[in-house]
């Protein structure tokens, strides 16, 4: 329709040359504009007016209709408690050349909404029903004019009012009555407890239940929604099944079953359920948990929407419907949806449309729209990919139904995003025990008189005949009394329980017990079976260039193999390999995750002067799923929420978030608070998401330092993660595959490396990835146990700095001891190493950041009673500094206070004492642990 633009600059002369254009070539115009041309010369031939005259008058209508096509959404009875803000100019007939005593004229230009030549009147009566009524639209914008087209004949041969059999709106007013009877009975058994009731718009469940049906009647298997706490116990119940009688006993339940220790609040909860068709067949439906946190669910909901495509569906985007249900004052102000709504088109990221679905209540906590957004509309976002908007009225319930039907419509045909804002209102506060009036007096004044949305249909029913008076309030009253019957069943629940997450998926994983993080579990692979993956691995197509330094990489990949040293890159490489050749999809994103941030990866190879990669891992089987690797969009929150709602869909598959330097994780904590850490413990959830968060302090500043290795480590309890920060590429390779052979899923945290990346001693032998094991702890081996006087306990890249000082140094009664994984912290190996060392005389624990950031603090709270003494740089507000000279200044004291002797003939670590030599020894030693204690070593 971009052809056609100028139709609303009331450009007379382009109209002409195209009618020109015309008369040489019908067909070389849009199909509409044949049809009116072939009528304007009709009229012509038949009526001989004035050419200029008729010519003016039918393109002003035409001006008129494009008018109504793009603003009308302006000027609808869309909103059923207030006045809508006035627009302008408007469309009254003069702002567009005509008059009055045209309204009975006849134009041609009717057939250009589907109505042959007609009157003024007639055709302004057409617009003003498809466009100004219950439902406005915005799509003239969208770029592709196909879209346009459909959506325009679709609405307009209607009016946007659809034509439902009896049937239908007996069914509409059934839902109508649950979503209602609902809320006025937990209003009525629950007084003054929080639910977030859906009532003023209790429209939704009609809609998604149109929405359902029509969806499964083009294809569709699988319903993936993710929705916040506003109506969410009214969508449990009413359009997942879950029972009445369990949402009743989770208002008055004090304990869970054994499985879940937390639990969250119900308005929380996820389900998943099958509902039934009219044909006998059933589909799929999940609601997702989610926390408070507005939005949060959102990337999560696409990202599980993609795995089930993927990996149940053979890639087939029309067997799974993503709906995301939003709050007006979310939408508008939650930057995550603009990320999510950025990723919508993208190759790793795609699902085929989200259906956005906005409950709009017209005020967000206590904030008037006007003071919560800056935009016209909270569904502007949607304009930023070009997705058509519905506004429609909620209280006009077939109006409802028939727009998310139409949505429905729209995303099978074209398979991008689209938006519904249902405009409604919220009958209370922002939960049942706030007064709204506090701050919108006005509005809750006219809500105050405002008939609920059933009785509102049940009066049309009646008007028009569908059903009687009588025969309405008897349905209500059989619903009330079902709902009386399960209130009763539920008060014989002993305990809640929170069922488990789409049990098909997960029924063979188990939540861990403590003792499984322990063990030697075997993950070698035969170094035959390595060398053969290897090939594969370093092999280009020869009938595609490549640029030179690419088969550099592949050559100096083949002396690593040849040389018996495997470096991080071929040891990531490798554990991926070997997953898939066992039949485990990996799965890799992130900020230019393909070649790696650090040029360390490269998993994927451009062919030059072509727009296409080669990805030698995809081919090591004929699966196209069996590997990805994606550069992402510049997000955090959203692709790892993405990634957490993906691996939530593939269980026996490895799923990997990476972020381009560990810091920017900041900027997704959401997700790593409300997902990653307690979703097992709040709803029950497993996830196997895997982070890879590179970290260490190589004189890069404070934004590209430190991972804030703390903050997950304060999060961590009772199994939820495991933090690891591994020394060796063969750690990281049976780290991987130990992570995906066990049988319960727990996120893994991995503070990946930088320079270690290609520091020469970061090697990993054949035989240490076939014979090894995942270690926990790693000794020092390269010591007299009874020689040793110091134990330095350390995590990560700091370990070869120190083992440069003290090769340097020859120290060889220092052991340094590296923790690889810190949560679940191996208690077990690390007091083991105590007894085996029981001779030294102190414990250091060595780390890179500041005291009061790292894993100092955590360390110390594992270990009570040992007497470990922190080296860490003084603490600070910052992590790191931004000089590299400084930076290196505070290495050098940290590798100083580890390794500087006193001079006494204990040859502990430098105190600045007086030499207390003739006194005895246990003197001595108080007097360095003294000063060891109160100094702290710190910098």
């Amino acid at each position: 329709m971009d052809d056609f633009s100028f139709i609303g600059n009331s450009d007379v002369q382009s109209i002409e040359a195209l009618y020109e254009q015309y008369k040489q070539n019908p067909d070389s115009v849009d199909e509409s504009f044949a049809k009116f041309f072939k009528g304007f010369d009709f009229a012509l031939k038949h009526f001989q007016a004035v050419p200029g005259k008729i010519i003016s008058k039918e393109f002003n209508v035409i001006n008129l209709i494009h008018g109504y096509r793009q603003r009308g959404h302006f000027f609808t009875k869309t909103n059923p408690v207030r006045a809508r803000r006035k627009y302008f100019p408007t469309l009254d007939i003069e702002n567009f050349g005509l008059e009055e005593q045209d309204l009975d004229t006849v134009f041609e230009a009717g057939s250009q909404i589907g109505i042959g030549a007609a009157s003024l009147r007639e055709i302004i009566k057409h617009l003003q029903d498809t466009y100004c009524q219950s439902v406005g639209v915005e799509y003239l914008y969208v770029r592709h004019p196909e879209m346009v087209s459909w959506l325009r004949d679709r609405m307009e041969s209607v009016r946007n009012m659809p034509d439902y059999p009896n049937a239908k709106k007996k069914s509409i007013f059934k839902h109508l009555n649950h979503a209602v009877g609902f809320e006025a009975f937990v209003h009525k058994k629950f007084v003054g407890q929080k639910r977030f009731s859906l009532e003023g718009s209790e429209g939704l469940i009609p809609g998604l239940k149109a929405l359902i049906k029509k969806g499964a009647s083009m294809g569709a298997k699988e319903f993936v929604m993710g929705m916040a706490h506003r109506g969410r116990l009214n969508v449990l119940t009413n359009v997942l099944g879950k029972p009445y009688r369990k949402v009743f006993k989770e208002f008055v339940a004090d304990e869970y079953d054994d499985d879940v220790s937390l639990g969250d609040v119900k308005y929380h909860l996820g389900y998943d359920n099958y509902m039934d068709l009219d044909n006998g067949e059933k589909v799929r439906l999940c609601l997702l948990p989610n926390p408070s946190h507005l939005e949060a669910v959102t990337p999560v909901t696409v990202g599980l929407a993609r795995a089930r495509i993927d990996h149940t569906y053979n890639q087939d985007v029309d067997k799974v419907v993503p709906v995301v249900i939003h709050g007006d004052a979310a939408i508008a102000g939650q930057g995550v949806v603009y990320e999510v709504v950025q990723m919508s088109k993208l190759p790793g990221y795609r699902t085929g449309g989200t259906i956005h679905v906005v409950v709009n209540n017209q005020v967000g906590f206590t904030t008037n729209y006007l003071e919560a957004r800056s935009s016209t509309y909270c569904t502007d976002v949607g304009k930023v990919i070009n997705s058509p908007v519905f506004h429609v009225n909620g209280d006009d319930a077939e109006a409802v139904a028939y727009v998310f039907e139409l949505a429905m419509e729209f995303r099978h045909r074209f398979n991008v995003d689209i938006f519904i804002d249902i405009l409604s209102y919220r009958k209370y506060g922002h939960n049942e025990g706030d007064e709204p009036r506090f701050t919108q007096p006005t509005l809750y004044k006219a809500i105050a008189n405002h008939h609920n949305p059933r009785d509102i249909y049940a009066k049309h029913l009646e008007v028009t005949g569908v059903m009687g008076r009588q025969e309405m309030k008897q349905k209500v009253i059989d619903f009330e009394n079902h709902l009386e019957k399960e209130f009763d069943a539920s008060t014989e629940i002993k305990k809640m329980s929170i069922a488990r997450f789409m049990p098909d998926l997960w029924s063979n994983f188990r939540y861990p017990k403590r003792e499984d993080f322990n063990g030697e579990m075997k993950t070698g692979v035969p170094i035959s079976r390595m060398k053969e993956l290897c090939d594969k691995l370093n092999h280009l197509p020869e009938d595609k260039p490549f640029f030179n330094k690419v088969h550099k990489i592949l050559a100096d990949r083949k002396k690593m193999m040849q040389a018996n040293k495997m470096d991080w890159a071929m040891a990531e490489m490798m554990g991926y390999a070997t997953l898939v050749a066992e039949g485990h999809p990996v799965r890799l994103s992130g900020q230019d995750s393909e070649r790696g941030t650090f040029a360390h990866r490269h998993a994927g190879f451009t062919v030059e002067d072509m727009n296409e990669r080669y990805i030698p891992l995809k081919h090591l089987d004929e699966n196209p799923l069996s590997f990805n690797v994606y550069n992402s969009s510049l997000s955090e929150y959203g692709v790892l929420g993405f990634e957490y709602g993906y691996s939530l869909g593939v269980p026996n598959g490895l799923t990997i978030w990476e972020a381009q330097f560990g810091d920017f994780a900041n900027t997704a904590q959401v997700v790593i608070d409300q997902y990653i850490s307690s979703a097992e413990e709040k709803w029950g959830l497993m996830n196997g998401l895997v982070l890879y968060l590179p970290h260490a302090y190589e004189g890069q500043g404070p934004e590209h330092s430190s991972a804030r290795m703390e903050r997950f480590l304060s999060l961590s309890a009772r199994n939820n993660m495991q933090i690891m920060n591994f020394t060796t590429p063969a750690n990281l390779f049976h780290a991987l595959r130990r992570h995906i052979k066990r049988d319960f899923r727990v996120p893994m945290v991995i503070f990946t490396p930088k320079s270690l990346l290609r520091h020469p001693k970061c090697v990993s032998s054949l035989e240490d990835m076939q014979d090894g094991h995942f270690q926990e702890v790693i000794d020092d081996d390269n010591v007299d146990e009874k020689n040793v006087t110091r134990l330095v306990f350390c995590t990560g890249k700091i370990y070869y700095d120190l083992l440069a000082r003290k090769e340097e140094l020859n120290a060889t009664n220092v052991a340094l001891i590296r923790i690889e994984q810190l949560h679940p912290f191996p208690k077990e190996n690390v007091e083991a190493i105590f007894k085996k060392y029981s001779k030294a005389l102190l414990a250091l624990w060595v780390q890179e950041e500041p005291e009061n950031m790292g894993a100092w603090n955590y360390i110390r709270s594992m270990l009570p009673g040992k007497n470990i003494v922190p080296v860490a740089r003084i603490a600070s507000a910052s992590p790191a500094t931004g000089l590299a000279g400084l930076h290196l200044l505070g290495q050098n004291e940290i590798m100083g206070k580890v390794f500087k002797m006193c001079h006494c003939d204990l040859k502990l670590p430098y105190c600045n004492l007086d030499c207390l030599e003739g006194k005895p020894r246990e003197e001595i030693l108080k007097a360095h642990y003294y000063f060891a204690e109160s100094d702290k070593f710190s910098i």
